[in-house]
């Protein structure tokens, strides 16, 4: 038996595996990118909850670029939240030039380990 064998119809290729032909099968090559923890929660979550979704995402090759943009998407939303919190307890850059250590302090009581732009 021949170790490759093509569909001429179909225009598959196959590669002999024991006794069975078995197609040579190949996912979309991505462009890889950087994902964060939203990034890595939402796949976890796609994963468990929507398996459909996320194996079209996976098959596709689309997955990386929807997870870089729900990355995106939440860090975004994390810093407007910081800001909106850091305005309405009154932390400014006003505070953090007159009496640092009080900025800081203020700072730690939202509970986020996350750099601030303030």
């Amino acid at each position: 038996m021949k170790q490759h064998y093509t569909d001429e119809k179909a225009g598959i290729h196959y590669t002999l595996q024991g006794d069975y032909y078995l197609p040579d099968l190949a996912l979309p090559t991505e462009e890889q990118q950087t994902i964060g923890i939203w990034g890595q929660r939402h796949a976890r979550y796609l994963k468990q909850n929507h398996k459909i979704l996320y194996m079209n995402l996976f098959t596709s090759g689309k997955l990386n670029n929807h997870l870089a943009d729900v990355e995106e998407q939440a860090q975004k939303m994390f810093s407007r939240l910081i800001n909106q919190m850091a305005e309405h307890e009154g932390v400014t850059e006003q505070l953090k030039a007159e009496n640092q250590m009080e900025w800081v302090g203020q700072i730690k009581t939202f509970g986020f380990a996350q750099k601030s732009k303030l």
